[in-house]
């Protein structure tokens, strides 16, 4: 773990209690005077604290210097991801966002299953666990659309990844991609998107939905 969060990082004074004081003292088993460095993935700022005191219950964090100290991606990418099983979503999210991933909207395309239910609290654990392990600053920003044309709508720059004989190359100057669920896409939703728009990989294999997207962001970003 490269630092820890903490939503009031950069006050002077800190408590940990509860999973962090246990992850610090029992897991860690740190001592008096150990440096910890905290974020509140807000500002940008890494914040090395002091142990000023550590017992059974808490530990006690004293701040010496903040820093301004940004870790991302080289480049933006937003996926629009057409909804799958969110167990599926829960097991890949953490290495989209490792890869630097700025955001991810959940689409309910029309081959979307709408019974399936995005849990964005235990998302935002897994994204929490993530940062803290990747080192990354700012937290994968998480967004809902109703369909695929609303997503259109407020991001008309989008790419559409779908069978093409337009090669995804990192080189296309994309920020905004839509990868889509498993049975791919309907025709109208196709025709959304011009066909210098769409892009495809050059591979004759069939993707899963969550091989594609992070097949998308490593290409981009990696």
């Amino acid at each position: 773990m490269l630092y820890l969060y903490h939503k009031e990082a950069g006050k002077p004074q800190l408590t940990l209690l509860g999973e962090e004081h246990r992850y610090i003292f029992k897991v860690r088993r740190h001592k008096d005077n150990d440096i910890l460095y905290v974020r509140n993935l807000q500002d940008g700022l890494i914040h090395r604290y002091r142990i000023a005191a550590i017992d059974k219950k808490s530990v006690e964090l004293a701040l010496e210097e903040s820093e301004l100290l940004e870790i991302k991606a080289r480049r933006p990418l937003h996926i629009g991801w057409c909804i799958i099983d969110p167990k599926n979503i829960e097991k890949n999210i953490a290495s989209l966002n490792e890869m630097g991933v700025e955001k991810i909207t959940f689409i309910y395309c029309a081959r979307s299953q709408k019974s399936f239910q995005v849990d964005f609290s235990r998302l935002q654990k897994i994204l929490l666990n993530s940062s803290q392990q990747s080192g990354r600053s700012t937290l994968m920003a998480l967004d809902t659309a109703k369909d695929l044309k609303t997503f259109l709508t407020q991001n008309p720059q989008s790419y559409l990844l779908n069978f093409s004989d337009n090669t995804f190359d990192k080189e296309i100057p994309l920020d905004t991609i839509v990868v889509g669920c498993e049975g791919g896409f309907t025709e109208d939703e196709i025709a959304l998107f011009s066909s210098e728009k769409t892009v495809g990989f050059d591979t004759p294999l069939v993707l899963k939905s969550e091989s594609a997207v992070c097949a998308v962001a490593g290409k981009i970003l990696l």
